[in-house]
């Protein structure tokens, strides 16, 4: 498959109904859907219809207005793509407050070229061990040091919480997994399969800055998309850091698109 194949297939298969299958809350203004989950709200959309200028600024108007006032968020995520009409929504989104985080890369490809063995040479604590959150020990202190150590390479507060991957676990909506050195997770990442798609996302891949450069986001990786091809998907997806896009651009994924998080916070009261 080329990139423009690709991209049809994410702007087809992924975006609207799929990135807010499991909101609390969802409402849909115009060509947007207004979505509230448990860590924030998102704000999800195919394209804007052709809106632009003082129509595009009603809307985003609207949006700001929808989360301040009807809902009790602490912020909101508006996900812009590079693809998106018109030009100039990132400059109107920060006209009206929002601010934009790091542009991240787009990366699919297929299942197959991730699935792969990669050798992992023991840290000195120990050996690494990679294996799925549910297979032995207890789920809740798994998932709470994975998205502690998630949280401490990402930040900003806007992760998921112990409570809502939990019940996605539990519910088969993700799988997640992590890489252990001793009791410490130094590695942490979820496989959603998007149903009625051929998609799954790889999401949250986060390494300890001391354990980088041994091949752990790799195995983690690997370990994911062989899950997926045993649950039938051909296609992987994933926002990648300037870190993580290198390892995918080898491993045969490619760049199909960016995307941009705008991001609003509600002012102290």
């Amino acid at each position: 498959m080329t990139a423009d194949p690709l991209l049809k297939a994410y702007d087809d298969q992924l975006r609207t109904d799929a990135e807010v299958a499991r909101a609390a809350d969802l409402r849909r203004e115009g060509p947007v859907l207004w979505a509230v989950f448990d860590h924030g709200g998102f704000v999800s959309y195919r394209d804007l219809g052709g809106l632009e200028g003082a129509a595009l600024d009603d809307l985003i108007e609207r949006t700001v207005a929808h989360y301040r006032d009807d809902t009790e968020v602490a912020s909101f995520e508006w996900k812009s793509r590079g693809h998106d009409l018109p030009a100039d929504l990132g400059e109107r989104l920060v006209a009206h407050g929002l601010v934009p985080e790091p542009v991240e890369t787009v990366m699919i490809g297929e299942a197959a070229l991730l699935a792969v063995a990669v050798p992992l040479a023991d840290a000195p604590d120990g050996p690494v061990v990679v294996r799925r959150i549910g297979e032995g020990d207890d789920v809740v202190h798994d998932l709470t040091r994975m998205l502690a150590a998630q949280e401490s390479v990402f930040g900003g507060g806007r992760g998921p919480s112990v409570d809502s991957s939990l019940a996605e676990l539990r519910s088969g909506g993700s799988e997640f997994w992590i890489a252990e050195v001793g009791d410490r997770v130094v590695c942490g990442g979820r496989l959603t399969p998007v149903a009625g798609t051929e998609f799954a996302g790889i999401w949250g891949g986060s390494t300890l800055p001391e354990f980088r450069g041994r091949g752990i986001y790799r195995a983690l990786v690997a370990a994911r998309a062989g899950s997926a091809m045993e649950r039938g998907v051909r296609l992987i997806h994933s926002d990648c850091t300037d870190m993580s896009r290198p390892i995918l651009e080898r491993s045969g994924l490619r760049a199909v698109t960016t995307t941009t998080p705008y991001v609003w916070t509600r002012p102290p009261s």
